[in-house]
């Protein structure tokens, strides 16, 4: 790795120092997170088991809720690990190619999960405002489409970031102030112009969260326009009860990432704050998603309390 005047030519490693300001704490703080990743992994693991078995399951809803769960498992083992070998044991340093691996699958993983979200509004929006076709509209073939053009678009979009930051030879600084590799933290160490990066980087955010996000909120102004419109208060309640947990999912997710993107890129924050609500905002979703649709549902609270109470009966 050559060097001059404090320049770092093409490095072959980067240090992640966790969360500036609170080294001396982040021993502690690995701990809370190791519990939502813990509970993440408990959760995401037994819906993917729950609702290929549960007959009852295999609708369009829970067939993203599955998708959305296996994206949670990823974005767990995508960050936790390393996050927490920096919180524990100081391991600091890694591969710069390890690196942009990592911002690669966090950055597509958050696309996909936006993706698959928007995919469940709409799925609510049929059921709702147009039942009758909803069998005829989200067929198998079509659900396969709709996973694998979330999952194209992530991949393609994301995909260029760690392209362009591979072109870039020249940096200022080996240190990532983060505890993973994410795209703006990466783009601080770069000593040349990075004009190209920010700008697609903020295309990337607004290309996949802010469509993605006006697109569920205008589903939900029809939801809400129909369930309004219905005769009766009792099919109203039901009409809304079938969109709750989806909009708990929705809500967490967004407000966070929007939270974390804005202050990131134009708050005035301490360093600290960003990365604690960057690290919750990967980290809460994938632990609560299970728990709101296990709340919600009562076939997969049934079949939590088999796997864990009781012994396997499905008559019970």
């Amino acid at each position: 790795m050559g060097f001059t005047n404090m320049s770092y030519l093409n490095p072959k490693t980067v240090i992640l120092i966790g969360i500036p300001g609170l080294e001396n704490v982040q021993f502690w703080i690995g701990f809370p997170f190791f519990g939502l990743c813990l509970l993440a992994l408990l959760g995401n693991t037994l819906l993917l088991i729950i609702i290929p078995m549960e007959h009852s399951l295999h609708q369009p809803m829970y067939i993203f809720l599955a998708v959305l769960a296996a994206t949670d498992l990823g974005l767990c083992v995508a960050i936790a690990p390393k996050m927490l070998a920096i919180f524990w044991f100081g391991s600091c340093s890694m591969a710069f190619d390890a690196c942009l691996t990592q911002l690669f699958f966090v950055h597509a993983l958050q696309g996909m999960e936006s993706g698959i979200l928007l995919a469940m509004a709409f799925d609510r929006y049929i059921a709702i405002c147009d039942p009758l076709r909803h069998t005829s509209i989200l067929t198998p073939f079509f659900l396969v489409r709709v996973v694998l053009m979330v999952a194209i678009r992530a991949i393609v979009l994301v995909g260029i970031l760690p392209i362009l930051l591979k072109q870039l030879q020249l940096f200022h600084s080996l240190i990532i102030a983060h505890s993973y590799c994410e795209h703006m933290a990466v783009v601080k160490m770069v000593e040349e112009d990075v004009h190209i990066n920010k700008s697609y980087g903020l295309f990337v955010a607004f290309a996949i969260l802010g469509f993605d996000m006006v697109f569920v909120f205008f589903s939900y102004i029809l939801i809400f326009n129909a369930v309004f419109h219905l005769p009766q208060k009792e099919a109203r309640i039901k009409a809304f009860n079938t969109c709750t947990a989806h909009i708990v999912v929705f809500l967490e997710f967004y407000i966070l990432a929007f939270f974390s993107f804005f202050s990131h890129r134009f708050g005035h924050v301490p360093p600290y704050v960003h990365i604690l609500l960057s690290t919750i905002y990967l980290l809460v979703p994938p632990a609560l998603n299970p728990i709101v649709y296990g709340v919600k549902t009562k076939e997969i609270r049934i079949r939590v309390a088999q796997v864990f109470i009781l012994k396997p009966d499905t008559h019970q």
